[in-house]
């Protein structure tokens, strides 16, 4: 073969491994674009918010990369059909229990904060004990320094060395002081820390996180005293509506409206916080489900009554609403079971025309009826 038919048959060569690497990509481009489409649909049909967490999950859901999680979703399609926003954030929570989080970054807060207390402790104990033995140290030096005759070559150097361990006494005790004040300083940072650990910076309520320790508090306390105790969920209607319609600025503002609103239900006895998503739940020590149900209406029809306005256009809004589900917690074995019952009470109100509220029925499991004055 000659030079020219080798130069001729290699650039035939390179030509078609150009092809076939530019058919390769295309194929990877498509399969891609194949797949962003499929996720965007999923997300679309389960009316899902387009987060960081629900795309990650409809990818594990959808290739199959996670069994644990495709497992989780397919019990929930098959028990409702339906994927909501705060069932997706419990199976990503549930998958990564193990893993750093909220919670454990507040257990670790606590175990530093139990090691400053004792730090802090100790540094007092020890300021008192290095002030008493500076202060012996010092008495004993005037004594030997008040002694008749030239001392012996031993008792100067032994004055000059007591002389010595008191300044150091006095330094330590200044380095104490200092310490002490920066513990109290790193004390007040970590509880800063705690309460934005807790607490959901759109709305300004306590976070799930807090709620969840705050309804193991509530449940001990009503068990102590006697009392009823109900639970509910509310969660705004066709909020993706809102989103689309007015843009996230307006639907946070929507957030925080109807955050403040179920705000004003709170007291010593009833606590509100922001669930996830567009989603609140509430807790009523000292409440029947019935008087619970009363409270949650009646903040409905509030919200129901209201003209808003998207005050970046001045355009009126279509009625702002929120449907809710309420159960009574002793109704159930485990207050997580009221909660799940408040939870179904939610969707049936949805399911049944939106802007209601529904109570939980405790003896026949995924069964509520609409609430009525």
């Amino acid at each position: 073969m000659s030079s020219g038919e080798e130069e001729a048959g290699q650039a035939v060569a390179e030509t078609e491994s150009r092809e076939a690497t530019r058919n390769g990509s295309a194929r990877e481009v498509e399969r891609r674009r194949e797949l962003y489409n499929d996720i965007g649909s999923f997300l679309f049909a389960h009316d899902l918010d387009l987060t960081a967490v629900n795309f990650g999950l409809a990818l594990d859901y959808i290739t199959g990369n996670d069994l644990q999680i495709e497992k989780a979703v397919k019990a929930i399609l098959s028990e409702r059909g339906q994927l909501s926003n705060i069932a997706a954030e419990q199976i990503i929570a549930e998958r990564h229990a193990g893993e750093m989080t909220v919670e454990s970054l507040s257990k670790m807060l606590n175990n530093v904060e139990e090691n400053l207390s004792s730090f802090s402790n100790l540094a007092v104990e020890s300021s008192a004990s290095a002030s008493d033995y500076g202060e012996a140290l010092q008495a004993k030096v005037k004594d030997m320094d008040s002694k008749k005759g030239k001392p012996d070559e031993m008792v100067t150097a032994l004055i000059g060395l007591t002389r010595s361990m008191v300044e150091k006494s006095r330094m330590i005790e200044g380095e104490m002081r200092e310490n002490q004040r920066k513990t109290n300083a790193l004390q007040q940072s970590l509880e800063t820390a705690r309460k934005a650990a807790e607490q959901d910076h759109l709305t300004g309520l306590p976070n799930r996180r807090a709620f969840e320790a705050r309804l193991n508090e509530e449940v001990t306390q009503a068990v102590a005293n006697g009392e009823s105790m109900s639970v509910a969920f509310c969660d705004i209607d066709h909020f993706k509506k809102v989103n689309d319609t007015h843009g996230h600025d307006t639907g946070d503002r929507v957030l925080k409206f109807v955050g403040s609103l179920l705000a004003k239900i709170s007291g010593e006895k009833c606590h509100v916080a922001r669930h996830g998503g567009e989603e609140f739940v509430m807790v009523f020590r000292g409440k029947t489900v019935d008087e619970a149900c009363e409270i949650v209406d009646e903040t409905r029809a509030d919200l129901a009554s209201r003209n808003l306005v998207d005050r970046n256009t001045g355009e009126r809004m279509d009625q702002v609403s929120f449907s809710g589900g309420v159960a009574d917690v002793f109704a159930y074995a485990d207050p997580r079971e009221a909660l799940k019952a408040a939870d179904r009470a939610l969707y049936l109100a949805k399911e049944h025309g939106r802007n209601r509220v529904y109570m939980a029925s405790g003896s026949e499991p995924d069964t509520a009826s609409e609430w009525a004055a």
